[in-house]
Parts: structure tokens; C-alpha cells; sequence
């Protein structure tokens, strides 16, 4: 019986084009879930390095399993991290700004209003929401990403909007 060339990713042709195929969508997993203060496009390149770094235990058709487990890992240890660094951190913050106050004062509202309601939103609900109108993804792409329906994509946008109308009552 011949060997499969490719029965693990150490191959470098194999682990470029599983670094070219993953990494945006990973990047924007991880962008979706957790926002861009943890540095996403940091996990990401710490997911491929341990990719690399156990390619002979990983064949190729595993490697995107492994690679989006890793980096929900690493940004779930950074999340925690974060905690703790912000319990034993209590500097006031100065910001200055060109804008009239009553401005700054109501963008900060909005914002806030957003992103609670954000938060208020199911994980199912915010990731599928966010990769539709951040970026532009149509829900067919959406559905093949995260491996379910068409129409649980819709039901889950639509859901999103019904409870983003809710909190903020601007829009």
C-alpha cells in the first residue's frame, strides 16, 4: 500500500495552504467572539505556531479543528489573564478630546447601549449578527462556516435584530 504523502501537516505546501485557508476565517472567529482588544491576529499566528509545533501529531484534515480549538484557548487564557490584571488595576483614566462635551457624553451613551446590547445577545446569535453586517458575509458563507442551516443563520440574525431593536431604541 502506498504512504500518504500527506499524513501529517509538516509538509510546508501543506501547512502554507492550511495557513492561507484558515487564517482569515479564524481571525474573524476569534474577532466575532471576543472582540479586537485581545489582539485576535496574535492568536492566530500563536495557533499556527503550535500548529507547526505538533504537525506530525496532526493530519491535515484535522489541522482546522485543532487550529480553531487552540486559538478559543488562547483567547479564553488572555480573557482570564485580563481579569486578573484588571482586579489589581484601578488607575483613572484621562482623555481629552476636541468634541463638545455633550457629544462625547452621548457617544459614549451609544456606545455603551450597543455593546450591552450586544452582550445581551446569545454567542450563536452575536457571532452570525456580527459576520453578516461587519463583514458582509452572505448567509450561505456564514452557514458553510459554522457548519449549520441557512435557515438557522436567518433565525439567529433575525433574532439579533429583534433584540438589538429592543435595547436601543435610536435605531
Amino acid at each position: 500500500m502506498p504512504k500518504n504523502l500527506n499524513e501529517n501537516s509538516c509538509a510546508e505546501h501543506v501547512y502554507s495552504a492550511l495557513f492561507r485557508k484558515h487564517s482569515k476565517n479564524l481571525h474573524d472567529f476569534l474577532y466575532y467572539k471576543f472582540g479586537d482588544y485581545l489582539n485576535p491576529k496574535d492568536k492566530v499566528q500563536d495557533a499556527f505556531i503550535k500548529l507547526w509545533d505538533n504537525c506530525k501529531k496532526v493530519p491535515p484534515e484535522k489541522a482546522k479543528s485543532f487550529l480553531f480549538t487552540t486559538a478559543n484557548n488562547l483567547m479564553l487564557n488572555a480573557v482570564a489573564h485580563q481579569k486578573v490584571v484588571l482586579k489589581h488595576q484601578k488607575l483613572p483614566q484621562k482623555l481629552s478630546t476636541n468634541e463638545s462635551p455633550e457629544f462625547v457624553l452621548e457617544e459614549k451613551q451609544y456606545n455603551q447601549k450597543l455593546q450591552n446590547a450586544l452582550n445581551k445577545l446569545t454567542e450563536a446569535q452575536r457571532v452570525a449578527f456580527l459576520m453578516n453586517r461587519a463583514e458582509g458575509k452572505r448567509f450561505k458563507e456564514i452557514a458553510a462556516l459554522l457548519d449549520i442551516s441557512t435557515k438557522a443563520v436567518e433565525k439567529r440574525i433575525y433574532g439579533a435584530l429583534k433584540k438589538l431593536r429592543e435595547e436601543i431604541e435610536e435605531i
